[in-house]
């Protein structure tokens, strides 16, 4: 047991002392985006106190051990927490928190599957990591227009009809991904 110990010690020792600067800086933006998801999600009471320090733990993991579905757990952790505080808590919600928690979200995520790809010791060109980032807050700005564009229109156009038509946007957007999904599965 003890010698298991040591040996991942020294595995660990080893992994921090050849780690180069791109890639570690990729697990810290990691580290930092779930930990700003779980601040912004959980209730504002348990910030402080050591009942965060779970949440905490859950949100860093993924930046330790990108490959895998620790980043999908910490997700998961994250919208509990929302859930939680906004169901039990009765917290407002609020568009701030919902963009920030979705920006940190995606940012966490997309970071994550770089990171998946990416090894401690990689010399790696700025480049790559900048366009991908580049790439990442494109998305996070197109996604949060269109948020606050449907929210005001939603609010224009609240009654039957626009019930009607989300629940028929639903359905195609659930049957284009199924047809995709059959797609792709059948070549």
């Amino acid at each position: 047991m003890l010698d298991m110990i040591s040996r991942r010690l020294a595995g660990a020792r080893r992994t921090l002392t050849r780690a180069t600067v791109l890639p570690f800086l990729v697990r810290c933006a990691i580290g930092l985006c779930g930990l700003i998801a779980m601040a912004v999600a959980w209730p504002a009471a348990l910030l402080g106190t050591q009942f965060f320090v779970l949440p905490a733990l859950v949100a860093l993991y993924p930046a330790v051990a990108p490959r895998g579905r620790g980043a999908t757990f910490a997700a998961l952790v994250v919208v509990g927490g929302w859930l939680a505080d906004t169901a039990f808590e009765d917290a407002e919600v609020s568009l701030w928190r919902v963009l920030s928690i979705a920006t940190a979200l995606y940012l966490g995520h997309s970071l994550t599957a770089l990171a998946a790809v990416l090894p401690y010791d990689a010399i790696v060109n700025f480049d790559v990591v900048g366009l991908w980032l580049l790439r990442a807050l494109a998305v996070v700005l197109v996604s949060a227009v269109l948020t606050v564009f449907a929210l005001g229109l939603s609010a224009e156009l609240a009654g039957g009809p626009f019930l009607v038509a989300t629940v028929v946007g639903l359905i195609g957007a659930a049957t284009a991904t199924l047809l995709i999904a059959r797609l792709v599965h059948r070549a």
